[in-house]
């Protein structure tokens, strides 16, 4: 087999909150973009909103992407939908609306993944559980992930057919893995998930990610943007890059391939 084979075979490309990079996040510009630009999967984030609707934003508040605070917990999702989510991004996007879940599954399609990151805690899970079994997304075109222990931990005891991937940040600020490869694998045995998607470290290689693996875990990372450490990531044994930049990733490796 060869190189470019290999490559097209191996490369999953997740859109971060869509084609964040071009578009607004977490918004239905940014998600169809992605499509566009030939993702595997988009990446959302969701809350939980006072009238137990599932809101697509990052933040606990409206103020990044609103520029006036509101906090998701506490406001109806026909609160949340009259701010403009898009105007900070570029006037182009002026007018913008903060999507539900069921707006971004309608985006996405045959074939392709959501990527589904819960943002809150286990709150979320009676209606999470409600809204996906009432979409047309089959299981096979989901994943939900979560930094959330308690979570992932209680929405793997109420569907534990569904994909699931803990998130982990490791601490840069300190030049060995924290937390260890024995910690992540300890952690995802107590929260029953699939697998795990970290950020870049130093120090993470190819020991690492073969260890999640032995221990018969899946392993993802985020959030990438350059085409040398996506290609590191792969070689290590990666099932998945997320990327702010879905289309210019791609492009970017298959180029470095051709050459």
């Amino acid at each position: 087999m060869n190189t470019a084979i290999e490559l097209a075979i191996s490369l999953f490309i997740v859109a971060h909150r869509g084609a964040s990079g071009d578009a607004p996040e977490n918004t239905l510009p940014a998600f169809e973009q992605a499509w566009e630009q030939g993702a595997d999967a988009i990446e959302g984030d969701f809350h939980l909103t006072k009238d137990n609707r599932i809101a697509c934003i990052h933040d606990y508040d409206t103020t990044k992407v609103a520029g006036t605070k509101l906090m998701v917990a506490d406001s109806t999702f026909e609160e949340l939908r009259k701010l403009d989510v898009g105007s900070w991004k570029s006037p182009k996007f002026a007018g913008t609306r903060i999507p539900s879940l069921e707006e971004v599954i309608a985006t996405i399609p045959e074939g392709k993944k959501l990527y589904l990151e819960v943002k809150c805690g286990p709150e979320i899970v009676p209606t999470l559980a409600k809204t996906l079994a009432a979409s047309e997304l089959s299981p096979e075109q989901l994943v939900v992930i979560s930094f959330n222990e308690d979570f992932v931990r209680q929405w793997k005891t109420a569907e534990p057919e569904s994909r699931t991937m803990l998130l982990i940040s490791f601490n840069r600020r300190v030049p060995r893995l924290s937390p260890s490869l024995q910690e992540v694998i300890e952690k995802l045995k107590d929260t029953g998930a699939d697998g795990v998607s970290t950020n870049t470290h130093p120090a993470l290689d190819a020991n690492f990610v073969e260890g999640v693996k032995a221990a018969d875990f899946e392993y993802h990372s985020w959030t990438i943007n350059e085409a040398d450490k996506a290609r590191e990531l792969m070689d290590m044994g990666s099932q998945s890059i997320t990327t702010d930049f879905p289309g210019q990733l791609r492009s970017s490796l298959e180029s470095k391939v051709a050459k």
